[in-house]
């Protein structure tokens, strides 16, 4: 069961949903969702990190209800129009994942699905104290490339034919992480769309979205082998 986490950024009322493993934990880790924030996809991932004895939050994008997936569209637009505003919101989550008592002495990472793959980068960009984030079908693309080095491993997990993250910005990623010497792994599946870890992707009707349960398995495996790496 997930336990609900109130927390806040700057006077917005935020909820967050926490996950913990039955025995001691290995670490702690942030779950950015998706543009439609918090589904039933996520609470999933949630679940699967618990069961791989991790503590699991997951943040919320907007602090309001998200009635339908176009309903989505204003209020990423809104939440990404400045990117401080932006990555204070992705700071909130994480700050409130680290000050929990479930979390005491565990190393931080993040992971994020979609719009949540594009805020994990965000936040490693921000200089976000995290030992690892992951991005699955995220966007690569910023407003603000990163400056500094990076402190996280970073794992990128992407449909070679997903539309909104296309080669040119495949190139841009690997080009601005390798500027500030990032510890990056970049995993490409060939004729994978976005939306690749869902299964309810198909269901949408959307030609740039599509589930493939060949590249949802394997990048699991990714996450988890770099996991086993960093957590030990």
């Amino acid at each position: 069961m997930l336990e609900r986490i109130d927390y806040a950024d700057r006077g917005t009322a935020l909820t967050g949903w926490l996950a913990r493993p039955m025995g001691a934990a290995r670490g702690a880790i942030v779950v950015f969702p998706t543009i439609a924030n918090v589904t039933p996809a996520i609470e999933r991932r949630a679940e699967m990190l618990r069961a791989a004895g991790f503590v699991a939050l997951i943040a919320d994008f907007y602090g309001e209800t998200v009635e339908n997936f176009e309903a989505s569209r204003p209020l990423a637009d809104k939440l990404r129009s400045d990117v401080d505003h932006y990555r204070a919101r992705l700071s909130a989550a994480i700050t409130t994942l680290r000050s929990h008592e479930a979390t005491a002495g565990l190393k931080l990472a993040a992971i994020g699905y979609c719009m949540g793959g594009q805020a994990v980068l965000e936040a490693a960009r921000a200089g976000e104290d995290l030992a690892l984030v992951a991005s699955f079908h995220g966007i690569l693309s910023t407003d603000r490339k990163a400056e500094a080095p990076i402190k996280p491993r970073v794992l990128v997990s992407h449909g070679d034919s997903d539309p909104l993250a296309p080669r040119e910005q495949v190139l841009a990623f690997w080009e601005e992480m390798d500027a500030v010497q990032a510890n990056w792994h970049f995993h490409a599946y060939s004729g994978v769309k976005h939306g690749f870890t869902d299964p309810g992707s198909d269901a949408r009707g959307m030609a740039a979205i599509a589930y493939d349960a060949s590249a949802d398995r394997q990048s699991w495996a990714a996450l988890m082998g770099l996991c086993d790496e960093v957590f030990g």
